[in-house]
């Protein structure tokens, strides 16, 4: 949301977003970035009740004249996470070491996390290194400033960006952070939007960017775990404790061997339905 537009900031909480981002860069025009800090920061501190949501705030790059002034107006107890655009190693790295003094010289009780945007091809390339990085806990990719660097067309099937997407996902998962995959952007193509949400969530993702609040609706349903896929999981799981009781590492169920790998996927599953109150 425009860090900007004080009556969609007022709104941010009732649209059942996992997150909302408050944005500081492109939305922003250059004229009007000293106002959205200060609107940002003035409605987090007249917030007397707790966010039912993560609050992040896109800041603007470290390669340009704003994102200090972006940091020392909005770091506060009451966000959670800093959104970092053409997010590379040595931007990371820095941006980790000016949050850290900002931490210490306004006496925060918690850690600000970090999200880093993949809009760089050679951020692709780093890609395994950034998700190790102190505070990341979430990976976006955003692939029209990518497409851009890369020079090719963005089109909406995709397969311009299936290799950086593929190498988000799999990153992401081996470090057990949230993958968040590039906003859909034709807000009237309803179809497309469930679609493509489909696939990066076949692909490993485990959400989706949204640019309007329409948009919720259709990648909730798609990334919360099926009416099918937690009845499973919960057989899994009373299944697995017969098998504890009985000291079984392995047993069957359904005529198939059910082994660690397969006990951790209905966990996955059924701590995700759990903390959306499915079951």
């Amino acid at each position: 949301m425009p860090g900007n537009n004080p009556a969609m900031l007022q709104n941010s909480d009732i649209f059942e977003a996992d997150a909302v981002i408050y944005d500081l860069e492109d939305a922003v025009a250059v004229t009007q970035k000293d106002s959205a800090r200060i609107l940002i920061s003035q409605f987090l501190k007249s917030s007397k009740k707790p966010f039912p949501m993560e609050i992040v705030v896109r800041i603007n790059g470290l390669d340009t004249d704003y994102y200090m002034d972006d940091l020392n107006m909005v770091v506060s107890d009451k966000i959670d996470t800093i959104m970092l655009p053409k997010a590379r190693v040595e931007t990371l790295i820095e941006l980790d070491k000016i949050l850290s003094r900002i931490e210490e010289e306004k006496h925060l009780t918690k850690k600000i996390g970090v999200i880093p945007i993949i809009e760089l091809a050679i951020s692709v390339l780093e890609i395994n290194q950034i998700v190790t990085l102190p505070r990341v806990n979430g990976v976006l990719l955003g692939a029209e400033d990518l497409s851009s660097d890369l020079e090719v067309a963005r089109t909406k099937k995709g397969d311009e960006i299936l290799h950086p997407r593929m190498c988000i996902a799999v990153a992401c998962a081996a470090y057990k952070i949230d993958s968040i995959d590039t906003p859909f952007t034709d807000t009237n193509d309803d179809i497309g939007l469930k679609e493509d949400c489909r696939f990066v969530s076949s692909i490993g993702f485990t959400s989706k960017a949204a640019i309007h609040p329409n948009q919720v609706p259709t990648i909730n349903e798609i990334f919360v775990p099926s009416r099918k896929n937690i009845e499973w999981a919960l057989r899994v799981e009373a299944a697995a404790k017969l098998a504890d009781e009985k000291g079984l590492g392995v047993f069957s169920l359904d005529g198939k061997m059910v082994d660690k790998p397969v006990m951790d996927r209905a966990n996955k599953i059924l701590k995700k339905a759990r903390n959306y109150n499915l079951i």
